[in-house]
């Protein structure tokens, strides 16, 4: 399997995973909340918070789908990198939050540390250059059988 299919298989279970997540959030989030890892969440009146979150994830994973889709490889490597910001935030806010150190290293750091190795390997990767005809020089006879080149007599 190539570089590139890995990449791409990468990025897009990422962008699947954050767009279910986003959605999670906008849909269930009081059921999505715990699973973020800090011991309190709002609640009734502060769930418009919870769909904060919903909306930056599945925007997260539509800015993904779309340099994927338009094949802007490089590109979407550069803004993987800056989104790793994202669940290294998230993962600062849990520890900090006094939430489980396990759900701050175990969804968030791991999460963090995929989409880093996935922008690494968008970065690294080479675009493929259409290959050029080979040219021959201008002393070189034509190869046998090819038609005569017309120049004008004067």
């Amino acid at each position: 399997m190539s570089l590139k299919h890995v990449t791409t298989a990468l990025a897009a279970a990422g962008a699947a995973l954050i767009l279910y997540v986003g959605l999670s959030y906008l849909f269930a989030p009081q059921a999505t909340a715990p699973d973020f890892g800090v011991p309190t969440w709002p609640r009734q009146e502060g769930t418009a918070f919870l769909a904060v979150k919903g909306v930056r994830d599945v925007a997260t994973g539509l800015v993904i789908l779309a340099l994927l889709l338009t094949g802007h490889r490089r590109a979407l490597g550069w803004a993987m990198a800056a989104i790793v910001f994202v669940p290294v935030g998230d993962m600062v806010i849990v520890l900090n939050s006094g939430g489980p150190a396990g759900t701050a290293y175990g969804v968030h750091g791991v999460t963090a540390l995929a989409v880093a190795v996935t922008a690494a390997l968008l970065l690294r990767e080479r675009p493929v250059r259409p290959a050029r005809p080979a040219r021959l020089p201008a002393d070189t006879a034509p190869p046998a059988g090819a038609a005569p080149s017309r120049v004008p007599s004067a």
